[in-house]
């Protein structure tokens, strides 16, 4: 029986050669113009990135066309060109931070803003630094691997970004959006959200460097990077489709900032996500190997740690925090106040369990208040002992039903509980999901 022949063909690394000149000629004359205008201190685009991050994808796809990654000979220079494209991808949004920063019209002292653009150029250059030095070692790979080649040293590629502080009129008819409030109000509550969720890692500025390496080790991984990146990029689709461009947000000029409150967030994730995913693909005490082990060499992972963590997480938490400070001006601003009358537990009444879940959902909207109203007489709901206090009257007087008085948002979740009577089997819908974690077992 003879044997199928294998679709794919082994060619020699001199044949390879042949092959590599003129993609690889291609990259390095963008990377060597990026290495003189390093050199003559100019500023890197945004498009000069973007076509740094192109180039070096392009032939990162070459090699892996080819199987270079598992070549003695070039598994090196293909991860050293990985590593190019992660610290370009970085460079790029933080280039892009300090170009935006204007626009954002944040509400920042002068001493806050110069601390943060100071913060973001110091980013850049180690950036850039990081780059150069493994653009010198993949050139140098060339040469160990015979691979000549010709760069033209007068080539000269404009990649400069357009800039202008000239607007046309903005005289586009705003939209019209179906129950606008209430997606500011959703707005609202996602960035508190998310505000909580990054505040409760309890991750701060951190010097020690070995505290450094367990925040990124234990807390900060790529995955969570991406989870609050991900969460962030929801509620910015969320404000440009219900919010942007709507009469809400020409008549509420803090609609306009709180915009700027959520974009900085997400690309200074953006930037941490990718210095991240490189520390944990690209450095060798995570992957172990000979090829990991010479990039940490060459990009400062002590320095690479300090941005992670003390530009990338730090600042998105300071910016997203602020946003929620906003967020809940605006929430009082759109507050709708309602009473309603609901049916008391049953068949129990107001004992703990029930008490304790109302108390909840009432602590859940912080800055929203939620009083049971009995006889005209208002209760604290947040209080469970106030709500005992409603269940011995309820009880005593032989009613029903009470009043609920409180915002719609807080009042909607009231609803639900009461619709599954106070969940007092024990089980809790999806929406109140949060109270899950009170919820005692049987």
């Amino acid at each position: 029986m003879v044997e199928p022949k294998s679709l794919t063909q082994i060619i020699t690394e001199k044949d390879f050669l042949v092959l590599a000149k003129v993609p690889c000629e291609q990259f390095f004359n963008v990377f060597f113009l990026f290495k003189s205008r390093n050199q003559d201190k100019k500023d890197i685009s945004r498009k000069f990135y973007s076509n740094l991050i192109q180039e070096s994808e392009s032939l990162e796809n070459f090699m892996d066309q080819y199987g270079a990654r598992e070549n003695k000979k070039w598994s090196f220079f293909v991860e050293c060109l990985a590593s190019i494209r992660n610290l370009s991808i970085a460079a790029f949004f933080t280039r892009h931070i300090l170009d935006r920063y204007p626009y954002y019209n944040l509400k920042e002292p002068s001493n806050k803003e110069n601390e943060f653009k100071n913060a973001s150029i110091a980013v850049l250059f180690f950036l850039n630094q990081s780059i150069l030095s493994l653009l010198q070692e993949l050139y140098a790979a060339t040469e160990v691997n015979s691979l000549k080649i010709s760069i033209d040293s007068d080539i000269q590629i404009e990649f400069s970004d357009i800039k202008s502080n000239k607007r046309l009129p903005r005289n586009v008819a705003e939209d019209e959006v179906k129950d606008e409030e209430e997606r500011v109000i959703e707005v609202c509550e996602k960035i508190k959200h998310i505000s909580r969720l990054m505040n409760d890692s309890k991750i701060s500025q951190i010097e020690d460097i070995k505290k450094l390496k367990l925040v990124v080790l234990q807390k900060y991984n790529e995955n969570r990077a991406r989870l609050h990146k991900n969460l962030i990029h929801n509620i910015q689709s969320d404000f440009d489709t219900y919010v942007k461009n709507t009469k809400l947000e020409a008549e509420h000029e803090e609609l306009k900032i709180l915009r700027g409150y959520v974009s900085m967030p997400l690309h200074l994730l953006e930037v941490s996500l990718w210095l991240v995913h490189f520390y944990e693909r690209h450095e060798d005490e995570i992957r172990p190997g000979e090829n990991r082990k010479r990039i940490s060499m060459i990009v400062n992972k002590d320095v690479l740690l300090d941005k992670i963590v003390n530009f990338g997480f730090f600042y998105s938490q300071y910016f997203i925090n602020e946003g929620n400070n906003l967020a809940e001006e605006i929430l009082k601003f759109f507050s709708i106040v309602v009473r309603v009358e609901l049916s008391i537990p049953k068949p129990l009444g107001f004992h703990a369990r029930p008490c304790t879940l109302v108390s909840i959902i009432a602590r859940k909207y912080e800055n929203m208040d939620l009083f049971v109203v009995v006889d005209e007489k208002k209760f604290n709901a947040k209080s469970v002992m106030s709500l005992l206090q409603v269940g011995g009257l309820v009880a005593d007087k032989g009613y029903q039903t009470i009043l609920f008085e409180g915002d719609k948002r807080v009042i909607d979740d009231i609803k639900l509980l009461v619709k599954h009577n106070y969940c007092e089997k024990g089980e809790i819908p999806s929406r109140l999901s949060y109270l899950r974690e009170y919820q005692k077992p049987e």
